[in-house]
């Protein structure tokens, strides 16, 4: 996938922005590395928690190679990195070489941009994509289940929707599940105990216009919020909506 390539070569010379709409047509990923030890937790939750966190791939310990794409290296074809410390974000860089430790084992998680072409093919306005920001996602009250050490809470991406078409939205995502599937909440915020869409935890907030409904996806921030929870020792991670791009085509997760 040329095009998704070059988009990897663009993120390690130093562009930096957000992923979503970039390279349609193949799939996107969230990572999270951690230590070795940590690792078998990891695996652990995200099998207990496959709708926030379906695993497409899982590194070596120390490998920044993944098969998702020939050639490429994690350590630097991300366009914004996250360092987490004790839980605690620490810092934010573009090119994560220097932090990257040989112990470390590398998740990469499915992506909800993944079938946001497929929703724009079908005449569903993607509002962050037509507006240029990054997709709005919130901290919910709802618990993912815990496995060893790992906790914490479900995190969700939100698109309005035009309530006529929330069923076809639907239908459209769920041929989808290695990359978050149908949604897990539509309408009222207060079931997620969410107040204010205007102030999303992570992305920026988008416009829900008259008649639209909002519409909640299962987020891979969610083992970044596992990570502040579970007081990690150390951890890598993407800067939300600033994903890993594959060669992998969007198709091969459809079903």
């Amino acid at each position: 996938m040329k095009a998704a390539a070059d988009l990897r070569a663009s993120f390690r010379a130093g562009l930096v922005r957000p992923t979503a709409g970039l390279a349609p047509g193949v799939a996107q990923a969230n990572l999270i590395a951690v230590p070795r030890d940590w690792a078998w937790d990891m695996l652990l939750y995200a099998q207990r928690n496959p709708k926030p966190c379906p695993v497409l791939d899982v590194s070596d310990p120390g490998s920044p190679a993944t098969v998702l794409a020939d050639g490429a290296d994690l350590r630097t074809d991300l366009p914004l990195y996250r360092i987490w410390r004790d839980g605690r974000l620490v810092e934010e860089v573009p090119d994560a070489t220097a932090a990257w430790r040989d112990d470390l084992v590398a998740f990469l998680i499915g992506c909800s941009f993944s079938f946001e072409a497929s929703l724009i093919d079908a005449g569903i306005d993607v509002r962050h994509i037509s507006t240029g920001r990054n997709v709005p996602m919130f901290r919910t009250s709802r618990n993912c289940r815990p496995a060893g050490r790992m906790r914490g809470e479900l995190v969700v991406s939100m698109r309005p929707v035009p309530a006529e078409r929330v069923a076809e939205a639907v239908t459209i995502s769920a041929r989808f599940p290695a990359v978050h599937g149908a949604p897990v909440h539509i309408g009222d915020p207060a079931g997620l105990g969410l107040t204010d869409l205007d102030r999303p935890d992570f992305g920026d907030p988008v416009e829900i216009r008259p008649g639209e409904v909002p519409v909640f996806w299962a987020c891979g921030v969610t083992p970044q919020a596992a990570v502040m929870a579970s007081q990690v020792p150390y951890a890598i991670t993407h800067a939300p909506g600033h994903m890993f791009v594959t060669d992998v085509p969007d198709t091969e997760y459809e079903r």
